[in-house]
């Protein structure tokens, strides 16, 4: 089958590196909603509807991933972007992985997003299809929110999961049944180490559709790739943990390494003028110290998705109580207000400091909060 000139969408300023942003199987270009903001400041983003989604044109089926991925060349061609990068969730990372390892050439950097290399057994997607078929796309919607969002996240926001349901519900019968097909002869495991992009892995820690071990024989198949895994989210992890996944793909796709997100969040923790203070006093004998700090306590530890900031703070607010590191304790109490802990959350952290680390150890810290809080 030829190529479908499929709809798509561009933001961001012109002339920026470009950003391609591919989506999941029974969803549209809406799917990067909470992404597109962020990234548009530093790229030109170009998000699209795959053939027989949103608004693109629905061929009958059965597709391929070749066909999927030369519709995907064919809009790089229309468009005359020689060299991208891509991000990919579900059928969007696979088509993201063909398009790197058919075309190497076109792409610069590569986030692959709750995804496999192969999905077995085929006549699961051929029943699905067939389903499809007969009964409409709305026959698929509650399995699919299952699979997608954890039960947590389906109480708390309803209104964006109604969102996604009703794109669900909307997607013409026959193209998700050929992309449904195309996922039933997926195979791509033989051409991951062709594969020479730098390369992100995203997973849901509880995504059902695509686990977690898939995303780790992709990791391990293409040379240098790295892997996030999203604690208590599955299949649509940029949607369920939006700020922790936007974060990443930023960083990966601006080159960011441990240093680099280590500087970022240091920054965003203690604030610029301490940050600024600090590297101004480095000297050669610290320097590598400094270093060491930023990029593993900050750049690996403080950069996990698996507690926010505001948690993190908490916990090194009564780490540094217990030991009495009061210097630094002062810089923390700082911190915590910036990540959000208000005076009195501050107050039941260390109250509950006393208990577990002993009275001496808390009335000292709350000399320091104290201090420090009021000079705030």
């Amino acid at each position: 089958m030829s190529a479908v000139e499929v709809a798509y969408q561009l933001d961001g300023p012109e002339g920026a590196p470009v950003a391609v942003l591919a989506n999941s199987l029974g969803t549209t270009r809406n799917l990067w909603d909470a992404q597109v903001g962020p990234l548009a400041e530093r790229f030109r983003v170009l998000r699209y509807d795959h053939r027989g989604h949103g608004a693109s044109p629905v061929p009958p089926g059965p597709y391929t991933i070749d066909d999927l991925g030369a519709d995907l060349l064919a809009l790089l061609d229309q468009l005359g972007l020689e060299r991208v990068s891509v991000c990919g969730v579900s059928i969007g990372g696979m088509t993201a992985m063909w398009l790197a390892a058919r075309a190497p050439e076109r792409v610069d950097r590569l986030v692959l997003c709750c995804t496999s290399a192969h999905l077995p057994p085929r006549e699961q997607w051929t029943g699905r299809a067939a389903l499809v078929r007969e009964q409409g796309t709305a026959a698929v919607v509650d399995g699919a929110l299952e699979r997608w969002f954890s039960d947590a996240f389906r109480a708390a926001d309803r209104e964006t999961v109604a969102k996604i349901a009703g794109t669900l519900a909307g997607i013409p019968a026959e193209g998700y049944a050929g992309c449904c097909e195309a996922l039933g002869a997926l195979d791509l495991r033989a051409e991951l180490p062709a594969i020479r992009a730098p390369t992100l892995v995203i997973a849901g820690a509880e995504d059902p559709a695509t686990p977690p071990d898939h995303a780790r024989r992709i990791r391990d198949a293409i040379p240098g790739a790295r892997l996030m895994v999203v604690p208590r989210a599955r299949h649509l992890a940029n949607v369920e943990a939006a700020a922790a996944v936007t974060r990443e793909i930023l960083d990966h796709l601006l080159g960011f390494g441990a240093r680099e997100r280590g500087m970022r969040v240091r920054r965003e923790v203690l604030g610029d003028e301490h940050v600024d203070a600090a590297i101004a006093r480095t000297t050669p004998l610290d320097a590598d110290f400094q270093d060491l700090i930023t990029r593993y306590a900050w750049g690996e530890v403080w950069t996990r998705p698996g507690l926010d900031h505001r948690t993190r703070s908490a916990i090194t607010l009564t780490a540094l109580a217990a030991l009495g590191r009061l210097d630094e304790l002062a810089l923390h109490v700082r911190a915590a207000r910036r990540n959000g802990l208000t005076d009195d959350d501050i107050a039941e952290v260390l109250l509950h400091a006393a208990v577990y680390c002993g009275v001496p150890a808390a009335n000292a810290a709350f000399a320091v909060a104290r201090r420090v809080l009021a000079e705030e």
